[in-house]
């Protein structure tokens, strides 16, 4: 018999996908501003709400790499993947001109290769990033369980230093540093997932550490953005080094990740309605990201819930949970529909394959 999903990790990725939703209601809608445009109470909020959030996109590699080390890998699930993205990215563009948000007048050729190859032009960042992750993860998973624990912890230790101790250290840019935007960071934090599923960490078990962990990051990763905003008024370089706090491979958003990580690996769900609503709700995640960040949607779902009229104000807190929660709703609805239809497909292929 199949294994249920453990209801603690599909939390975490509602969890962390209720996190992305908002970076992006504070960053693309403009809420949460560079401090030397706007230092007000209200600005600050917002970004120490986004440090809070920055994880979020590091959990979701780190709950697949942890699962992931240990299970058979599936090619199957490489195509599932893409007909998702492609349902998303050609079908988006195809709705809007039926209802005639856009007309033909305002694509290009390059916007339908965008939308046909979403994977070869980025289309979602995080899509590529992970299906590559994915295509690597059996190499991977079988390198980590037959390397020693020594040897692998000098990996992780080297692979660290150049994908993130560097760029948190030194306020320059540095050429090679993505940000944590790319499948190369991914399969850093695939590593580290592994070796917390084969070694794990004896002081973060204790649900305190890491809820300490979390939110001391949390607090570090607001505190070093607001200090290196106040150096930039009089050193040019810290122009750069403000932004950097807020990337996906800095260290503190790294030892957050493991921090809320483990808050949710010892978290007790009893089995029941609750558990199985979680489970239910969780396979639609990735639904609301392709929905809410496609290219056409992306700058303007902000702006469709008029997130102008609370900007710099404490409204935009209310505004915020509201906004996040119906397009939370909206994208879980929309892949329950495509989730629908591609098993109704695969049904009648099936049935008439057997005849």
């Amino acid at each position: 018999m199949a294994s249920k999903r453990q209801a603690n990790f599909e939390l975490l990725r509602i969890v962390a996908m209720f996190m992305i939703v908002a970076l992006h209601y504070l960053v693309k809608g403009n809420v949460a501003v560079p401090y030397a445009e706007n230092q007000s109470a209200v600005n600050l909020v917002a970004w120490f709400l986004e440090a809070f959030c920055i994880v979020a996109v590091n959990c979701f590699c780190f709950v697949s790499g942890y699962f992931l080390v240990e299970s058979a890998w599936k090619p199957g699930r490489i195509v599932s993947l893409l007909a998702q993205i492609l349902f998303y990215s050609i079908g988006i563009p195809v709705a809007m001109l039926c209802v005639g948000m856009i007309s033909l007048a305002d694509l290009t050729i390059y916007d339908w290769i965008g939308y046909i190859l979403p994977i070869e032009t980025e289309h979602y960042w995080f899509a590529t990033a992970y299906i590559f992750m994915y295509l690597f993860a059996p190499i991977l998973a079988t390198g980590i369980k037959n390397m020693e624990k020594k040897t692998l912890q000098k990996v992780i230790i080297v692979l660290l230093l150049f994908f993130s101790v560097g760029k948190t250290i030194f306020p320059v840019s540095l050429v090679t540093d993505h940000y944590g935007y790319d499948f190369g960071w991914f399969l850093c934090l695939f590593i580290i997932a592994g070796y917390f599923r084969l070694y794990g960490c004896k002081w973060l078990e204790q649900r305190k550490n890491s809820v300490l962990l979390y939110v001391g990051m949390c607090v570090c990763i607001f505190a070093l953005w607001l200090a290196a905003s106040l150096l930039a008024a009089k050193i040019d370089a810290f122009a750069y080094y403000a932004d950097m706090p807020y990337t996906y491979n800095h260290a503190f958003a790294l030892l957050g990740t493991v921090g809320l990580f483990m808050v949710f690996k010892n978290l007790q769900i009893k089995e029941g309605k609750a558990a199985e609503v979680i489970r239910r709700i969780s396979p639609y995640t990735f639904g609301v990201y392709l929905l809410h960040e496609h290219i056409l949607v992306r700058y303007e779902w902000s702006k469709w819930l008029q997130t102008e009229h609370v900007r710099d104000t404490w409204l935009f807190m209310p505004h915020m949970i509201m906004c996040v929660l119906v397009v939370y709703l909206i994208g879980t609805v929309v892949d329950f529909v495509r989730a629908y239809i591609f098993a109704w497909f695969k049904q009648a292929f099936s049935g008439r394959k057997t005849k």
